[in-house]
């Protein structure tokens, strides 16, 4: 039957042409390109090996891109890099011998030595940094006609603020009250001033002792407290010896200012009698000073000159050669390098520090 025989031999040719032949579709690098990868080159060897394909082609192996992770590893360990330096800050107060501030000195002009060994100075500067100052204020019973000037002293004080300084007000007399606590409106400490009334006897020590506890939240590095007093203690808590130990451990300067009218010794107590020697031991340590009003007209043009020299100052950094965190008390000396054609200056600084513990 060659029809038969004819229809299978046509039927054989078809198949046989449609294997040899497959339908288009996608190649490799568009199908990579949908999938999100680079387009591979594929190379054909010269010969064949027993893994090949039916069509002659070798086979191809796709290498997954390396997570970010991997690569990071693969480039080596990070480095991690801290700085763990301890710089002490010294304000420094130079006048001349007519009591004047002496500015404009470089770094050179200065030494610093801590426990007689000489230090690196690694910072030095003499720019109008921002303060925080807590201002301490004898309301007792003695304070009555004196709180009018006391007042007018902190308004000029305050007259060479900067505007990011902070402050706050602590009053005292049978017991010490922080009355404003810190902020960055001076004129509300002006305005609460206004209205505080005389009365009681005088808690200084307990007073400087809450200013000092008040000043571990200041936010500025530099720090200062305003004592404004006309006697001694004779309420107090805490002993002198108790605050004097304080005021070493903190890093705040303390100025006194002790109003004394010279016609008013006759009749004094033994403990306002030896409100001179208070005021001198808790501030001259710290750098600052305890100045002696004998005149209530004087009290305003004092307090401005406090608030001039803390503008004024020169604060120079150095890192101690002495690195043991033994929490001990370190001596602390600044000497000046007299400049040519200048008189003998005169230099203020805090006396010492504690070494950190931790």
């Amino acid at each position: 039957m060659p029809s038969r025989r004819l229809l299978l031999l046509l039927a054989a040719v078809a198949i046989g042409g449609f294997a040899a032949d497959p339908p288009p579709g996608p190649s490799p690098s568009d199908t990579a390109r949908q999938i999100g990868l680079s387009p591979l080159t594929i190379a054909t060897p010269a010969s064949t090996s027993a893994g090949e394909t039916a069509s002659g082609s070798a086979p191809v192996t796709i290498a997954p891109r390396p997570r970010q992770e991997e690569a990071l590893e693969a480039a080596g360990p990070r480095a991690i890099i801290r700085s763990d330096v301890e710089v002490v800050l010294v304000p420094v107060t130079v006048t001349d011998p007519m009591n004047r501030f002496v500015t404009g000195l470089d770094q050179d002009a200065f030494e610093v030595y801590e426990d007689k060994v000489k230090q690196k100075i690694v910072s030095f500067g003499s720019e109008d940094a921002p303060l925080s100052v807590g201002i301490v204020f004898d309301t007792s019973a003695s304070m009555g006609n004196k709180l009018e000037r006391s007042r007018l002293s902190v308004a000029e004080f305050f007259k060479t603020a900067n505007p990011e300084d902070e402050a706050f007000l602590v009053e005292f007399n049978d017991r010490p009250q922080l009355v404003v606590p810190l902020t960055h409106n001076l004129e509300e400490i002006q305005n609460r001033l206004t209205f505080t009334q005389s009365k009681g006897r005088t808690a200084l020590l307990d007073g400087v002792y809450l200013a000092l506890q008040t000043m571990k939240k200041a936010r500025n590095p530099r720090k200062a407290l305003i004592v404004i007093s006309d006697g001694g203690d004779n309420s107090s808590r805490y002993t002198a010896t108790e605050v004097r130990n304080l005021v070493r451990e903190a890093d705040v300067q303390i100025y006194g200012i002790g109003i004394y009218e010279s016609g008013a010794a006759r009749g004094r107590t033994p403990e306002e009698l030896s409100g001179p020697e208070m005021l001198r031991d808790l501030s001259e340590p710290t750098g600052g000073r305890h100045f002696v009003v004998d005149n209530l007209a004087d009290l305003p043009d004092v307090a401005a000159k406090i608030g001039i020299e803390l503008r004024n100052q020169y604060v120079v950094g150095y890192s101690p050669s002495n690195e043991a965190r033994d929490g001990k008390y370190r001596k602390i000396q600044v000497k000046l390098i007299q400049p040519r054609g200048l008189p003998t200056l005169h230099a203020f600084w805090r006396t010492g520090r504690f070494a950190p513990t931790n």
